[in-house]
């Protein structure tokens, strides 16, 4: 598949929540943060399925079920039900079950939500590696997860059992800021074994494969907060994106974003669902987006102008995207950023 680099982000007359009939939406950053709801996100969503838009949550956390995660995002003021979440534990369950014998006996390193995924694909989970594992699954445990399920997945695979994760997403938010996600702990494991696991999660296609089936979403649109995983996830499955600006990515990165990282639209937060988006428009060398016009100089970014912050983001996009070509942007930005309060 050849897919067309992105060099601005796009504009929509429509608000998204018609132009698409289905929100993909990624929960840490983008939902809640530290299990509380980010601000607007409740009233938006809301707004978005009255209209029309039906609400789909993709996490790469495979530690909860989906029963308890709709039950939390119940609890925050948006009715779902489990049916409405797809996690990567069910990806990484449906890969293995596809090259293990039904009713297999898997080695989970990780939470309840792994367990339930498993189970659901009709295998068996099984704690030690001395019970004759056919596969080890290893998802996000939490804070609390023992070092010694390191060790237990280690020895299986030193034996010769197929290793499989369900993500591999170094970092995740919490309420009190940036902790070690499931990729730091899967690195452990790569370090002991020298061994290289099956990815199931976003960006991988595993996880959009599910999330298709378990939806039956005809025209997505992912909405994240990470460059790495939301948002190249919808480009390897060639559907449109929303970045918004509540998680990890901030605007430096998002300006130095590679072609596979760079969103179709950008906003502040999910208010952005119910509105059109400005389009950015090439004048010359530059780019202008409502009151702002960007350019690429000759070791940095220029901005001009004034007007809301985020069409400020959007046209420094436009230069710096253009300016990083198949690569990402070097150029510096950090003056054009601090313009905008960013």
């Amino acid at each position: 598949m050849t897919q067309t680099v992105r060099t601005r982000p796009q504009g929509s007359e429509r608000a998204l929540s018609t132009a698409y009939d289905t929100a993909l939406l990624d929960l840490d950053g983008v939902v809640y943060a530290g299990g509380n709801a980010i601000a607007h996100a409740v009233a938006s969503l809301d707004t978005a399925h009255t209209q029309g838009m039906r609400l789909a949550y993709v996490t790469n956390n495979a530690f909860r079920t989906p029963d308890a995660v709709a039950a939390h995002l119940t609890e925050l003021g948006i009715p779902t039900g489990a049916s409405d979440v797809i996690t990567s534990a069910q990806a990484v369950a449906r890969l293995i079950s596809e090259q293990v014998p039904a009713g297999a006996r898997v080695l989970v390193i990780g939470g309840e939500g792994l367990r339930v995924a498993l189970r659901e694909r009709g295998l068996t989970p099984v704690e030690s590696a001395d019970d004759d594992p056919a596969a080890v699954a290893q998802g996000y445990g939490g804070p609390e997860l023992p070092w010694g399920r390191f060790a237990e997945a280690s020895y299986a695979i030193a034996r010769g059992v197929p290793w499989f994760a369900s993500n591999t997403d170094l970092t995740i938010p919490s309420g009190r800021g940036i902790a070690p996600g499931n990729g730091a702990a899967v690195e452990v494991v790569r370090i002991a074994t020298g061994a290289e696991p099956q990815v199931a999660g976003k960006p991988l296609p595993p996880m959009h494969r599910e999330t298709i089936l378990r939806t039956g979403a005809r025209q997505p649109i992912v909405v994240g907060d990470r460059l790495d995983t939301d948002i190249e996830g919808a480009f390897n499955g060639d559907v449109d994106s929303l970045l918004v600006l509540t998680g990890v990515t901030d605007a430096p990165q998002l300006l130095a974003a590679p072609p596979e990282h760079r969103p179709t639209y950008v906003d502040a937060d999910l208010r952005g669902l119910l509105t059109g988006q400005p389009d950015v428009v090439p004048e010359g060398d530059a780019f202008r987006c409502g009151g702002w016009t960007a350019t690429a100089g000759d070791e940095r970014l220029e901005l001009d102008g004034d007007g809301e912050t985020l069409d400020g983001l959007r046209a420094l996009c436009g230069a710096a995207w253009t300016a990083g070509g198949d690569g990402g942007c070097r150029l510096d930005g950090a003056k054009a950023v601090a313009r905008l309060g960013l």
